[in-house]
Order: C-alpha cells, then sequence, then structure tokens
C-alpha cells in the first residue's frame, strides 16, 4: 500500500524531513499505527508545535506539561511485548 504523505513531504535545508500533523496522522491512518501509544504523543506534540504561536508561554508549557505527564504514564507498558510493538 503507497502510503499518501510520502510524496508529499518537504526538506529543510539542512536536509531534515518537514511533516505536518495532518499528514502525519494520514501516515498513522496509512500504515496501521494510531494504536501506537508513543506515536499519538509525537502527533500531539506536532499539532501543539505547530500552535505554538496562537498560545501564550504559559499556555504552551501547560499543555507540554500535560503530553509530557501522559508520556511518563505510558512508562513500560511494552516490556514483553518489544517484537509484537517495535516489530
Amino acid at each position: 500500500m503507497a502510503v499518501p504523505y510520502l510524496y508529499r513531504m518537504k526538506f529543510s535545508p539542512n536536509g531534515r524531513t518537514i511533516v505536518n500533523s495532518k499528514d502525519f496522522a494520514h501516515y498513522l491512518e496509512a500504515t496501521q499505527s494510531i494504536h501506537k501509544p508513543w506515536l499519538l504523543v509525537q502527533l500531539r506534540l506536532m499539532k501543539l508545535n505547530e500552535r505554538r504561536s496562537q498560545l501564550s508561554a504559559a499556555e504552551y508549557e501547560q499543555e507540554l506539561a500535560d503530553i509530557q505527564t501522559d508520556l511518563i504514564k505510558l512508562g513500560n507498558w511494552w516490556q514483553g511485548r518489544e517484537r509484537e510493538m517495535f516489530g
């Protein structure tokens, strides 16, 4: 199956890939990765970064702290499931 966002990827002058949250969400759906919590955290970080200019410093810091808290809650859920989850 072709991944829809791959042909729309952009590259910055330093060669790093630039993908927006919408394209990343399409990628997650296309690769059936929507159930992987660490990728959902990445998506939340991307969305937060895209809205950063619209938020006050306090709002940004609070949302970032919320994401960090959720990431920490993931803990070691993957232990014993490495092969299943990380292929």
